[in-house]
Protein backbone atom coordinates (compact mmCIF):
# COMPACT_ATOMS: atom_id res chain seq x y z
CA UNK A 1 0.00 0.00 0.00
CA UNK A 2 2.95 2.37 0.57
CA UNK A 3 6.07 2.40 -1.57
CA UNK A 4 8.75 4.94 -0.67
CA UNK A 5 11.86 5.04 -2.86
CA UNK A 6 14.93 7.21 -2.23
CA UNK A 7 12.92 9.87 -0.37
CA UNK A 8 14.87 13.03 0.33
CA UNK A 9 13.82 16.30 1.93
CA UNK A 10 15.98 19.39 2.30
CA UNK A 11 15.24 22.68 4.01
CA UNK A 12 17.82 25.02 2.53
CA UNK A 13 21.21 23.46 3.22
CA UNK A 14 19.80 21.14 5.91
CA UNK A 15 18.91 17.58 4.89
CA UNK A 16 16.09 16.34 7.13
CA UNK A 17 15.49 13.05 5.27
CA UNK A 18 18.31 11.46 3.32
CA UNK A 19 17.60 8.66 0.80
CA UNK A 20 14.91 6.74 2.75
CA UNK A 21 13.25 3.71 1.12
CA UNK A 22 10.68 1.23 2.49
CA UNK A 23 7.51 -0.59 1.49
CA UNK A 24 4.41 -1.51 3.49
CA UNK A 25 1.85 -4.26 3.04
CA UNK A 26 -1.89 -4.35 3.91
CA UNK A 27 -2.55 -5.31 7.52
CA UNK A 28 0.97 -4.37 8.64
CA UNK A 29 2.24 -1.97 11.31
CA UNK A 30 5.51 -0.50 10.07
CA UNK A 31 7.38 1.49 12.70
CA UNK A 32 9.74 4.41 12.25
CA UNK A 33 11.86 4.41 15.41
CA UNK A 34 14.33 7.12 16.26
CA UNK A 35 15.06 10.07 18.52
CA UNK A 36 13.40 13.44 18.14
CA UNK A 37 15.03 15.15 15.18
CA UNK A 38 15.74 11.86 13.36
CA UNK A 39 13.46 12.76 10.44
CA UNK A 40 10.42 10.65 11.32
CA UNK A 41 7.83 13.44 11.24
CA UNK A 42 9.32 14.90 8.06
CA UNK A 43 9.04 11.46 6.45
CA UNK A 44 5.38 11.21 7.45
CA UNK A 45 4.72 14.74 6.18
CA UNK A 46 6.21 13.80 2.80
CA UNK A 47 4.23 10.55 2.64
CA UNK A 48 1.01 12.42 3.47
CA UNK A 49 1.65 15.12 0.88
CA UNK A 50 1.73 17.85 3.52
CA UNK A 51 5.18 18.87 2.28
CA UNK A 52 6.74 18.20 -1.11
CA UNK A 53 9.77 15.88 -1.25
CA UNK A 54 13.03 17.27 -2.58
CA UNK A 55 13.62 13.98 -4.34
CA UNK A 56 12.46 10.39 -4.57
CA UNK A 57 9.03 8.80 -5.04
CA UNK A 58 6.12 8.17 -2.66
CA UNK A 59 3.24 6.00 -3.89
CA UNK A 60 0.03 5.28 -1.95
CA UNK A 61 -1.94 2.39 -3.40
CA UNK A 62 -0.10 2.82 -6.68
CA UNK A 63 -0.73 6.59 -6.89
CA UNK A 64 2.15 9.08 -6.77
CA UNK A 65 1.59 11.58 -3.94
CA UNK A 66 3.03 14.43 -6.04
CA UNK A 67 1.56 13.68 -9.49
CA UNK A 68 -1.75 12.19 -8.30
CA UNK A 69 -2.37 13.84 -4.93
CA UNK A 70 -6.16 13.52 -4.93
CA UNK A 71 -6.14 9.78 -5.64
CA UNK A 72 -3.29 9.10 -3.19
CA UNK A 73 -4.69 11.20 -0.33
CA UNK A 74 -8.15 9.64 -0.66
CA UNK A 75 -6.67 6.43 0.77
CA UNK A 76 -5.01 8.12 3.74
CA UNK A 77 -5.96 8.71 7.33
CA UNK A 78 -3.65 10.93 9.38
CA UNK A 79 -3.26 11.21 13.15
CA UNK A 80 -0.71 13.99 13.67
CA UNK A 81 1.49 14.52 16.71
CA UNK A 82 -0.16 17.90 17.28
CA UNK A 83 -3.85 17.48 18.08
CA UNK A 84 -6.07 18.09 15.03
CA UNK A 85 -9.31 18.59 16.93
CA UNK A 86 -11.46 21.64 17.55
CA UNK A 87 -11.58 22.41 21.28
CA UNK A 88 -14.90 24.28 21.07
CA UNK A 89 -16.73 21.63 19.03
CA UNK A 90 -18.20 18.61 20.78
CA UNK A 91 -16.60 15.21 20.23
CA UNK A 92 -19.43 14.12 17.94
CA UNK A 93 -19.18 17.31 15.87
CA UNK A 94 -15.42 16.90 15.52
CA UNK A 95 -16.00 13.43 14.08
CA UNK A 96 -18.80 14.67 11.81
CA UNK A 97 -16.58 17.48 10.54
CA UNK A 98 -13.68 15.19 9.62
CA UNK A 99 -15.98 12.53 8.21
CA UNK A 100 -17.64 15.11 5.94
CA UNK A 101 -14.20 16.43 4.94
CA UNK A 102 -13.41 12.94 3.64
CA UNK A 103 -16.69 12.76 1.69
CA UNK A 104 -19.00 10.87 4.05
CA UNK A 105 -22.64 12.00 4.00
CA UNK A 106 -26.06 11.32 5.49
CA UNK A 107 -26.71 7.96 7.11
CA UNK A 108 -23.24 6.69 6.20
CA UNK A 109 -21.63 9.56 8.11
CA UNK A 110 -23.99 9.25 11.09
CA UNK A 111 -23.47 5.49 11.33
CA UNK A 112 -19.72 5.75 11.09
CA UNK A 113 -19.53 8.49 13.74
CA UNK A 114 -21.54 6.30 16.12
CA UNK A 115 -19.17 3.37 15.48
CA UNK A 116 -16.07 5.47 16.09
CA UNK A 117 -17.42 6.93 19.34
CA UNK A 118 -17.78 3.35 20.57
CA UNK A 119 -14.28 2.41 19.39
CA UNK A 120 -12.60 5.36 21.12
CA UNK A 121 -14.66 4.99 24.29
CA UNK A 122 -16.32 8.41 24.22
CA UNK A 123 -20.00 7.51 23.76
CA UNK A 124 -20.89 9.02 27.13
CA UNK A 125 -18.91 12.20 26.34
CA UNK A 126 -20.09 12.64 22.74
CA UNK A 127 -21.76 15.98 23.44
CA UNK A 128 -18.89 17.38 25.50
CA UNK A 129 -16.14 19.66 24.20
CA UNK A 130 -12.49 18.51 24.08
CA UNK A 131 -11.38 21.53 26.09
CA UNK A 132 -12.86 19.71 29.09
CA UNK A 133 -11.21 16.35 28.25
CA UNK A 134 -8.14 14.73 29.76
CA UNK A 135 -5.02 14.36 27.62
CA UNK A 136 -5.77 10.70 26.97
CA UNK A 137 -9.35 11.44 25.89
CA UNK A 138 -8.11 14.12 23.48
CA UNK A 139 -5.63 11.65 21.99
CA UNK A 140 -8.40 9.08 21.49
CA UNK A 141 -10.62 11.66 19.80
CA UNK A 142 -7.67 12.72 17.62
CA UNK A 143 -7.30 9.07 16.61
CA UNK A 144 -11.02 8.76 15.90
CA UNK A 145 -10.91 11.75 13.55
CA UNK A 146 -8.19 9.99 11.55
CA UNK A 147 -10.10 6.72 11.11
CA UNK A 148 -13.68 7.93 10.71
CA UNK A 149 -13.57 7.36 6.93
CA UNK A 150 -11.96 3.87 7.24
CA UNK A 151 -8.73 4.67 5.37
CA UNK A 152 -6.63 2.01 3.64
CA UNK A 153 -3.45 3.61 5.00
CA UNK A 154 -3.13 5.18 8.44
CA UNK A 155 -0.25 7.53 9.31
CA UNK A 156 0.35 7.84 13.06
CA UNK A 157 2.93 10.38 14.22
CA UNK A 158 3.78 9.79 17.92
CA UNK A 159 0.08 9.15 18.73
CA UNK A 160 0.67 8.32 22.42
CA UNK A 161 2.73 11.37 23.40
CA UNK A 162 1.83 12.57 26.88
CA UNK A 163 -0.83 9.97 27.68
CA UNK A 164 -1.19 7.74 30.72
CA UNK A 165 -0.42 3.99 30.46
CA UNK A 166 -4.10 3.00 30.35
CA UNK A 167 -4.85 5.39 27.46
CA UNK A 168 -1.67 4.23 25.68
CA UNK A 169 -2.79 0.61 25.83
CA UNK A 170 -6.24 1.54 24.54
CA UNK A 171 -4.67 3.42 21.62
CA UNK A 172 -2.52 0.37 20.86
CA UNK A 173 -5.66 -1.80 20.78
CA UNK A 174 -7.28 0.63 18.35
CA UNK A 175 -4.23 0.49 16.08
CA UNK A 176 -4.34 -3.31 16.06
CA UNK A 177 -8.05 -3.17 15.19
CA UNK A 178 -7.26 -1.05 12.13
CA UNK A 179 -4.74 -3.60 10.82
CA UNK A 180 -7.21 -6.41 11.56
CA UNK A 181 -9.55 -4.89 8.98
CA UNK A 182 -6.65 -4.71 6.49
CA UNK A 183 -5.30 -1.17 6.87
CA UNK A 184 -1.58 -0.45 6.58
CA UNK A 185 -0.23 1.59 9.50
CA UNK A 186 2.90 3.76 9.46
CA UNK A 187 3.77 4.43 13.10
CA UNK A 188 6.46 6.79 14.39
CA UNK A 189 7.79 6.62 17.93
CA UNK A 190 10.91 7.22 19.98
CA UNK A 191 9.87 4.62 22.56
CA UNK A 192 11.67 1.31 22.00
CA UNK A 193 9.24 -0.68 24.13
CA UNK A 194 6.32 0.62 22.06
CA UNK A 195 8.01 -0.32 18.79
CA UNK A 196 8.97 -3.78 20.06
CA UNK A 197 5.46 -4.51 21.32
CA UNK A 198 3.40 -3.08 18.45
CA UNK A 199 5.24 -3.14 15.13
CA UNK A 200 5.53 -6.00 12.63
CA UNK A 201 8.57 -4.41 11.00
CA UNK A 202 10.72 -1.50 12.13
CA UNK A 203 13.03 0.99 10.43
CA UNK A 204 15.47 2.74 12.76
CA UNK A 205 16.27 6.33 11.79
CA UNK A 206 18.95 8.73 12.98
CA UNK A 207 19.98 12.12 11.60
CA UNK A 208 17.73 11.75 8.58
CA UNK A 209 18.99 8.32 7.47
CA UNK A 210 17.66 4.78 7.82
CA UNK A 211 20.31 2.81 9.69
CA UNK A 212 18.51 -0.54 10.05
CA UNK A 213 15.27 -2.24 9.00
CA UNK A 214 13.59 -5.58 9.64
CA UNK A 215 11.35 -7.56 11.93
CA UNK A 216 12.10 -7.46 15.62
CA UNK A 217 13.79 -10.86 15.34
CA UNK A 218 15.90 -9.72 12.39
CA UNK A 219 16.99 -6.58 14.21
CA UNK A 220 17.84 -8.49 17.36
CA UNK A 221 19.94 -10.85 15.25
CA UNK A 222 22.05 -7.85 14.20
CA UNK A 223 22.89 -7.31 17.85
CA UNK A 224 23.72 -10.98 18.36
CA UNK A 225 24.06 -12.22 21.92
CA UNK A 226 26.03 -9.16 23.01
CA UNK A 227 24.95 -7.29 26.12
CA UNK A 228 25.54 -3.55 26.40
CA UNK A 229 27.13 -2.20 29.60
CA UNK A 230 27.05 1.53 30.31
CA UNK A 231 29.19 2.96 33.11
CA UNK A 232 28.92 6.50 34.44
CA UNK A 233 31.79 8.19 36.24
CA UNK A 234 35.13 9.72 35.23
CA UNK A 235 37.29 8.06 32.57
CA UNK A 236 40.64 8.85 30.94
CA UNK A 237 40.42 7.62 27.35
CA UNK A 238 43.97 6.39 26.70
CA UNK A 239 44.47 4.14 29.77
CA UNK A 240 40.93 2.74 29.43
CA UNK A 241 41.51 1.85 25.76
CA UNK A 242 44.82 0.21 26.69
CA UNK A 243 43.22 -1.84 29.46
CA UNK A 244 40.41 -3.03 27.19
CA UNK A 245 42.82 -4.02 24.44
CA UNK A 246 43.91 -6.85 26.74
CA UNK A 247 40.34 -8.09 27.35
CA UNK A 248 39.00 -10.71 24.96
CA UNK A 249 35.44 -10.36 23.66
CA UNK A 250 34.87 -6.78 24.82
CA UNK A 251 34.34 -3.86 22.42
CA UNK A 252 34.09 -0.17 23.28
CA UNK A 253 31.01 1.40 21.65
CA UNK A 254 31.60 4.90 22.99
CA UNK A 255 34.02 6.53 25.41
CA UNK A 256 33.47 9.98 26.85
CA UNK A 257 34.92 11.64 29.99
CA UNK A 258 31.74 10.87 31.95
CA UNK A 259 30.41 7.74 30.24
CA UNK A 260 31.77 4.47 28.90
CA UNK A 261 29.67 2.04 26.86
CA UNK A 262 30.90 -1.43 25.88
CA UNK A 263 29.42 -4.63 24.47
CA UNK A 264 30.26 -8.16 25.52
CA UNK A 265 28.67 -11.58 25.82
CA UNK A 266 27.30 -12.46 29.28
CA UNK A 267 27.45 -8.94 30.61
CA UNK A 268 26.47 -9.83 34.20
CA UNK A 269 29.13 -12.55 34.33
CA UNK A 270 31.85 -10.29 32.92
CA UNK A 271 30.97 -7.23 34.97
CA UNK A 272 33.39 -7.91 37.86
CA UNK A 273 36.37 -8.36 35.51
CA UNK A 274 35.40 -5.25 33.56
CA UNK A 275 35.21 -3.18 36.74
CA UNK A 276 38.61 -4.46 37.87
CA UNK A 277 40.16 -3.45 34.54
CA UNK A 278 38.52 -0.02 34.56
CA UNK A 279 39.31 0.79 38.18
CA UNK A 280 42.90 -0.26 37.53
CA UNK A 281 43.24 2.74 35.21
CA UNK A 282 42.39 5.17 38.02
CA UNK A 283 38.88 5.73 36.71
CA UNK A 284 35.93 6.44 39.00
CA UNK A 285 32.75 4.40 38.43
CA UNK A 286 29.57 5.75 39.99
CA UNK A 287 26.87 3.72 38.23
CA UNK A 288 26.60 0.65 35.98
CA UNK A 289 23.74 -0.47 33.74
CA UNK A 290 23.63 -3.84 31.92
CA UNK A 291 21.17 -4.16 29.02
CA UNK A 292 20.21 -7.39 27.31
CA UNK A 293 20.05 -7.44 23.47
CA UNK A 294 17.20 -5.19 22.29
CA UNK A 295 16.55 -2.27 19.97
CA UNK A 296 18.32 0.14 22.31
CA UNK A 297 21.50 -1.92 22.26
CA UNK A 298 21.27 -2.11 18.45
CA UNK A 299 20.93 1.67 18.27
CA UNK A 300 23.95 2.05 20.55
CA UNK A 301 25.94 -0.39 18.42
CA UNK A 302 25.08 1.42 15.18
CA UNK A 303 25.46 5.01 16.36
CA UNK A 304 27.55 4.95 19.56
CA UNK A 305 24.87 7.00 21.31
CA UNK A 306 21.71 6.23 23.26
CA UNK A 307 18.25 6.62 21.79
CA UNK A 308 17.68 10.14 23.06
CA UNK A 309 14.18 11.54 23.49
Amino acid sequence: MIDVRNLRKQFGSFTAVDDISFTMRPGEIFGLLGPNGAGKSTTINCVSGLIAPSGGIVEIGGHDIVREPKEAKSKLGIVPQELAIYEDLSAIHNLRFWGAAYGLKGETLASRVTEVLEVIGLVDRAGDKPKDFSGGMKRRLNFGCGIVHEPDVLLLDEPTVGVDPQSRERLHDMVRAETARGASVLYTTHHMEEAEMLCDRIAIMDQGRKIAEGTLEELRAQVGEQDVITLSGAFDAEPVETAFANLQGVSILSLEPGRLTVETADGPGRLANLLDAILGTGAEVRETLVRRPNLESLFLKLTGTELRA
